[in-house]
């Protein structure tokens, strides 16, 4: 046998996709709009531009390859042990590092291949001046070396995991853990203890302090922790394979539970889904109602995990109030506020919308749905309302504090104009419309994709990222029109708001109406459709 036959294998595969020339493409065509869009505004910055312009791409490439593995191998082994195809891998001669390293080259090539196809690119600013080959290349090893922590450690979850969501989120979470947590504790840690050793431990498995510690001036200083930061993240990464290959091989068999794990698991269950008598009438309530509104709410414990957010994001805010008092109170606090809860139920609502329909496809039970009576109005419905018990008591709340917010905004003396106002109101419209969008999007989307982490993306990237991209484009034509001399060609603020609204709402008229039409006409013929194509 052949030395990694899968590696090979997958390899000679994504050779042939043309969907690995198209990305790889489209990475580097959209980097060079960034980067012409940051070249263009900040024309006047001769000194600083070139950092700018190189921090900024540098960093997206980053955050993308952190993201990465989320996408690309957080639901790999564990979508192979769901449908139990995982044993059959290991019924034959291969090992399980032949299995995860063949996983790593199946999902990470299309990636690798956009990264490596941007950081030619990244070479422009050193062009143009102020920075050194040396910041060049410790740039491009720090994005390299996050896209494969991020990959492995997405593959060493997806092997102790069985469900995609929950391997997902596990991979968000290390990754915010590791990239921004410990570092935030260093900072922590040397305001109320000096101990140097600990705020140095806490900060170099962060990608983030190794791209820090890349820039000329803080590596002339401390060099070597670059360095030290750098070989702990990639040894980070080649333990996460080390302990998929172990794990993956041991874990594909459905073995007796014992005593104590027994428990737990029914402490879990009992938690999840109350007392018999409990689920009982939990389930009549329900039912009396719509069904699928019971299939889509069986966990009671969702619409809580909302409100534990909301009071996390509370107890930072008390503790920034506690640390610098009236100065916490200002708009940049207000704003960062808005920005992270409005995103975070965005992201969620776009998730539970598209993950019901996409499990229920995977699992084979869709179409069990289609053929009770159940219509596909009943469908929706129950969809609907199973969100709005998670999520309606938590909107509610986020849309009175950002009223509040509001009301502080207007009410500071230095305010002069109605900027702040709209703002405001723009929010909150643009919050309730996201949502309802997501919806009917999420559901067309959880139907037709492939995947959850596919389904969830298209959606985000249909209804959220249109509006960014336009207003992008439209500064972007402002700017090079302004370049003629041209004086009505500087709009105030309210434009921008405006035109961030007006494309916002087109966005979501626009997908919603589609994603809707097509879930009311063609409902049963894409389930069907997929039930096709999974035989």
């Amino acid at each position: 046998m052949r030395f990694l036959p899968i590696v090979m294998r997958e390899l000679r595969a994504a050779s042939r996709r043309r969907q690995t020339y198209w990305l790889r493409t489209g990475a580097t065509l959209t980097v060079i709009l960034l980067g012409t869009w940051l070249f263009v505004v900040m024309q006047y910055e001769h000194r600083k531009l070139s950092s700018y312009l190189f921090g900024t791409l540098t960093g997206s490439v980053i955050f993308y390859a952190l993201l990465t593995g989320i996408r690309a191998t957080a639901d790999c082994l564990s979508e192979e042990r769901r449908e139990g195809t995982l044993g059959l891998l290991f019924l034959t001669g291969l090992k399980g590092y032949e299995v995860v390293l063949g996983k790593l080259a199946a999902n990470s090539a299309t990636t690798f291949y956009c990264v490596m196809a941007v950081l030619p690119v990244l070479g422009v600013p050193l062009l143009m001046g102020g920075l050194t080959v040396g910041e060049f290349g410790r740039m491009a090893l720090v994005a390299l070396n996050s896209l494969f922590f991020s990959l492995s450690l997405g593959l060493c979850v997806s092997a102790v995991n069985v469900s995609g969501r929950k391997a997902m989120l596990m991979t968000l979470i290390l990754i915010l853990v590791l990239t921004a947590l410990l570092p935030a504790c260093a900072v922590v840690s040397a305001r109320l203890a000096k101990i140097p050793w600990l705020q140095t431990a806490l900060l170099l498995p962060s990608t983030g302090f190794s791209y820090y510690m890349a820039w000329e001036r803080q590596y002339r200083v401390r060099g070597q922790l670059f360095w030290y930061s750098l070989a702990l993240v990639h040894g980070l990464a080649w333990g996460c394979l080390v302990l998929a290959s172990i794990v993956a091989p041991r874990i594909w068999q459905y073995k007796l539970v014992g005593g104590r794990t027994l428990l737990w698991r029914e402490c879990w269950q009992l938690w999840t889904f109350g007392s018999q008598a409990e689920r009982k009438a939990f389930r009549s309530r329900l039912l009396s109602r719509n069904a699928f509104f019971w299939l889509a709410s069986r966990a009671r414990f969702k619409p809580g995990l909302v409100w534990i957010f909301l009071i996390l994001i509370a107890c930072a805010w008390m503790w920034g109030s506690a640390k610098q008092h009236r100065d916490w109170l200002n708009d940049t606090a207000y704003v960062v506020t808005a920005l992270i809860l409005n995103w975070t139920f965005k992201v969620w609502v776009a998730a539970e919308a598209t993950g019901r329909l996409a499990q229920e496809r995977k699992a084979g039970t869709l179409e069990l749905l289609l053929s009770t009576p159940l219509s596909v109005r009943d469908i929706l419905q129950g969809q609907r309302l199973a969100l709005m018990r998670q999520f309606m008591g938590p909107l509610l709340a986020v849309l009175l504090l950002e009223a509040l917010f509001m009301v502080a905004a207007i009410s500071e003396p230095s305010t002069t104009n109605h900027f702040w106002g709209l703002f405001w109101i723009g929010s909150m419209l643009m919050l309730v419309a996201d949502l309802t969008a997501l919806y009917w999007v999420g559901m067309w989307q959880g139907l037709t994709s492939k995947s959850v982490s596919r389904a969830t993306t298209s959606t985000l990237a249909r209804i959220l990222l249109f509006p960014w991209v336009a207003c992008a484009v439209c500064v972007l034509v402002l700017v090079l029109a302004s370049l003629g001399g041209d004086s009505w060609l500087g709009p105030k603020p309210e434009f921008y708001l405006a035109f961030w609204l007006a494309s916002g709402l087109l966005a979501d008229l626009w997908f919603a109406g589609f994603a809707r039409n097509k879930l009311r006409s063609e409902f049963r013929l894409a389930a069907q459709q997929n039930i096709i194509k999974g035989l």
